[in-house]
């Protein structure tokens, strides 16, 4: 092992970032892509080492690099900590950024900004890894914040990229409000902001309660709430959602990193590092699952009728999302962390995928317009069916694996809310395999929709675009099945050892032993129905779609709205915000500050000035004149008093 790999590890991207970032002009876009694609894949071959020895071989480790901040009792080093859920991690932000490093390489090779994109990949995959305390954490939170806000609007040319990177932004920054309150509240209660010190006292404090806007909370409850309302922020949970989708008028390769590896994942390591503490905040982890089997739901609703192949696939990830936090919530945390590791895998492959499939369409996004192209792209095509499989949880194929585990968690939960997710997870599995399938009966079968000109140059990627589809796709294809005993199968306790916490009894994934058949085969009979009804109207009846359309007019256009959240947010947070903005311009600054201020007393000061500078002349006569009124004044007023 070489010495600090977990140095290297961590830090290659940010060196990387920095000599693309300051110095891309002076080297080049093709040495500054070479530099950061080096650094990557050396920050990707260390977090290999590192998770077979760490991980596999459990050993972990933590290395203090300095003190950071030292102020009375808040005492915070910037430190490495890996152990085995940072090992998971960093495998898969370095592994995954790594794929996308190299397939940008291709597809932004007409990009005139290269150096500067390939930095802000950089900088954001340096943002993910570092977090060995709530500090450090919230710092990685705020760099990912930033560079998502920059390669969102990367192409700031298009005012629709300019208003998604806003939008991401601020619904981000609504989300870490909730964090900064809830690491106020960790430090107020616990005295620390490091995990090890929080975790060792977590069980002493589950009885507190403390006052919070005038009412008294639990402070476990009120800290865990505060700490999800950040999480619902970083992972698009419904909501705080509705940044996730836009997040598309970014490059593919970000859409990719953003949604596989990095961004979303964030919020799903943050509850499952907090276990200590939310397996004492039951009341919370039942909302979590609530939220969580409800954002999976009305995820896939949305999917089943966009347009725009990028969308599909965001939604389809936000969809995913909402599975990991009921599993979260049912206390399958090695379950959640499963699939937020096979996930990252297929979902990167599905987006390098259609992004394969844009380059080969000449920019062209909608489905609408595509079809009749799998012979002309026959390698593209193979690696989304793939994606798709992994992704509907078709047998020994990743998402079977994980996917399956957290139904089956929920199921053995067996309290109500356990079962209310199971059943909308259910309800989910179905309609992920219908739009799966209908993105790909849409983009590849039936008759061309495109003209002739786009139709003529249709093509398959270049090696370096293609090279990243094929090593994602041995993960989509292998990772679930090679990695199943670890994270929740019979080696999990050795695997994860102190790293996730369970109250006893809360064990729901071992729990799942114990599920009737029919409920590890649900999944797998709605992911074949879902595919058989996108095969009937996508490829045996095309007709059908646009008659169904028509029957159930209100819930299409639902769905096709996407639930209305964004016009929903528009009225009740937009519209009024611009009116209070526009009432404190024209009357609070124009009318009130302006008309006393500049406009008032500043004027009338002005104006008096300016008359009397026109009694300095500079002629003697005046000024002797001037002289002889004012004796004249001064003699005449003291007469009159005399004479009083």
């Amino acid at each position: 092992m070489i010495p600090h790999i977990e140095i290297l590890a961590v830090f290659s991207p940010l060196v990387g970032a920095l000599i693309a970032g300051l110095f891309g002009k002076q080297i080049g876009d093709k040495a500054a892509n070479f530099v950061t694609c080096a650094l990557m894949i050396l920050a990707a071959g260390c977090s290999i080492a590192l998770f077979q020895d760490v991980a596999l071989g459990h050993a972990p480790r933590t290395i203090d690099l300095f003190t950071w901040i030292n102020s009375g009792k808040l005492n915070v080093s910037w430190s490495l900590r890996f152990d085995q859920l940072a090992a998971v991690m960093a495998i898969v932000v370095n592994g995954v950024s790594c794929m996308v490093h190299i397939y940008s390489v291709g597809y932004m090779s007409h990009d005139k900004a290269r150096a500067r994109f390939t930095s802000y990949l950089s900088g954001f995959t340096f943002a993910m890894l570092t977090a060995n305390n709530l500090v450090q954490l919230f710092f990685g939170w705020e760099g990912v914040g930033l560079m998502s806000y920059l390669l969102i609007g990367f192409w700031n040319e298009k005012e629709s990229a300019n208003r998604a990177a806003i939008k991401a932004f601020v619904m981000n920054r609504i989300g870490d409000f909730g964090l900064a309150l809830g690491l106020m509240g960790i430090f107020f209660v616990f005295g620390s902001l490091n995990f090890d010190d929080i975790f060792a006292q977590a069980a002493s404090y589950k009885d507190v309660v403390v006052t919070f806007l005038g009412y008294q909370f639990n402070a476990i409850n009120l800290i865990c709430a505060l700490l999800f309302v950040g999480a619902m922020g970083k992972s698009a949970q419904l909501g705080l959602h509705t940044w996730l989708p836009d997040a598309m008028e970014g490059p593919t390769p970000v859409s990719a990193l953003i949604h596989a590896a990095t961004m979303v994942t964030a919020g799903v390591f943050m509850v499952a590092r907090m276990s200590p503490l939310f397996e004492y905040a039951e009341p919370v982890r039942e909302f979590i699952t609530v939220m969580g089997a409800l954002t999976a739901f009305v995820a896939a609703t949305i999917a089943l009728t966009q347009n725009d192949i990028k969308r599909v696939i965001a939604y389809s990830t936000m969809s995913q999302l909402g599975y990991m936090f009921f599993a979260l919530g049912v206390s399958a945390y090695g379950a959640a962390i499963f699939h937020l590791f096979t996930h990252a895998f297929f979902k990167a492959l599905l987006f390098l995928g259609a992004g394969s499939v844009i380059h080969a369409m000449g920019g062209e996004q909608d489905m609408r317009k595509m079809g009749g192209i799998w012979k002309l792209i026959p390698q593209t095509y193979i690696l989304m069916w793939i994606g798709n499989l992994a992704l509907i949880g078709a047998p020994f194929f990743a998402g079977y694996y994980s996917k399956d585990i957290i139904l089956e968690s929920s199921f053995a939960g067996g309290s109500q809310i356990d079962d209310f997710a199971f059943w909308l997870g259910i309800a989910a599995a179905f309609m992920t395999a219908f739009y799966s399938w209908r993105l790909l009966f849409m983009t590849f079968h039936g008759k061309p929709r495109a003209d002739h000109h786009t139709m003529e140059h249709v093509h398959e990627s270049p090696l370096v675009m293609m090279g990243p589809l094929y090593v994602l796709a041995l993960g989509a294809l292998f990772a679930g099945m090679a990695f199943h005993g670890y994270f929740v199968g019979e080696d999990k306790a050795a695997f994860w050892g102190k790293t996730l916490f369970i109250l006893p009894g809360d064990d729901t994934v071992a729990k799942a032993e114990q599920d009737p058949q029919w409920v590890g085969l649900l999944p797998t009979i709605m992911g074949v129905c879902g595919i058989f009804v996108a095969f009937v109207l996508y490829i045996l009846a095309t007709g059908l779609p646009s008659k169904i359309a028509s029957a159930f007019k209100p819930l299409y256009k639902l769905s096709l709205n996407k639930w209305y959240f964004d016009e929903l947010y528009h009225y009740i947070g937009v519209v009024p915000a611009f009116f209070l903005g526009r009432k404190l311009w024209k009357v609070g600054d124009g009318k009130i500050i302006d008309g006393l201020g500049p406009n008032g007393v500043a004027a009338t000061v002005a104006e008096a000035a300016r008359g009397t500078s026109k009694l300095q002349t500079g002629y003697v006569y005046h000024y002797a004149f001037a002289m002889l009124v004012g004796v004249v004044v001064f003699i005449t007023g003291y007469i009159y008093l005399m004479q009083k």
